[in-house]
């Protein structure tokens, strides 16, 4: 199901996690439509998670669902490990899932920063962690490792302290885990999303999506697949010069001035 708009990953297998999402179904898809056997990870909503992969499969990729509990490093090392007996090799990781409460500083516990970053920044560590040892010490060495972060891990939002901590967090991890790794072969980046659009946005929060259409130069909402496509590309042969690097996919609003 080779996509010719998009980089060619015939043969290679992608793990995608939080994939019984939007975000994280469309960025699967999109590397399926760009030839790689994808690997669903989703924690509890396994059947959205097998809809993704079926809509794969029906349109002649390979795809198969992994359910993991990402808070638990043994799940997270479970799940790469999983994912790389299917096919006997890993070239991709998205660390896709995540969450995205709205809470003001006020009134917030340690608990609650401490849920947030670990369900953001702990899983992603230990996924990223699992899957270079891994890749760097397979039958052909090296991957690619992409965390999706937010145009909030460079500017934050109100009653989203939390999640633009976690998200800037992310970046740096990227940052710092392309150094450490990148002698192996293991690249990693993140990429950063504006306002990705879904069924219900526009009569959930009308006042955001008119803000964001006079806001943004390309006037429009993202789409999934804008992510996936920038996830497929930093994993592709196309940037394997690219390591260590954040790809703000964002319309343009981030290029706006702010006062």
């Amino acid at each position: 199901m080779s996509d010719p708009q998009l980089p060619s990953l015939e043969g290679r297998v992608a793990l995608v996690t939080g994939a019984s999402g939007l975000l994280g179904g469309g960025i699967a898809r999109s590397f399926a439509r760009a030839g790689a056997a994808v690997v669903v990870h989703c924690n509890q909503r396994v059947e959205r998670a097998q809809v993704v992969a079926e809509e794969i499969t029906k349109a002649g990729g390979e795809a198969v669902v992994v359910s993991a509990d990402l808070s638990e490093e043994q799940e997270c090392r479970r799940l790469v490990e999983e994912a790389f007996r299917w096919r006997g090799r890993l070239d991709s990781l998205v660390n896709n899932a995540g969450i995205q409460p709205v809470q003001g500083l006020e009134g917030m516990t340690a608990d609650d920063w401490r849920g947030l970053y670990d369900a953001n920044v702990t899983s992603a560590f230990s996924c990223t962690q699992a899957a270079a040892e891994v890749m760097a010490g397979q039958e052909r060495p090296g991957g690619s490792v992409t965390h999706i972060a937010s145009i909030e891990g460079h500017q934050p939002a109100v009653g989203h302290a939390h999640y633009s901590a976690s998200k800037a967090a992310l970046i740096m991890f990227a940052r710092a885990a392309a150094v450490e790794y990148g002698a192996r072969g293991v690249r990693v980046n993140s990429v950063s999303p504006g306002l990705v659009g879904h069924p219900t946005l526009a009569s959930d929060w009308p006042e955001g999506v008119e803000r964001w259409g006079r806001a943004a130069p390309l006037r429009r909402l993202g789409r999934p697949e804008d992510i996936g496509s920038a996830c497929v590309f930093l994993a592709s042969d196309a940037a394997s010069w690219i390591t260590g690097t954040d790809l703000v996919v964002d319309g343009g609003v981030s290029a706006r001035s702010t006062w």
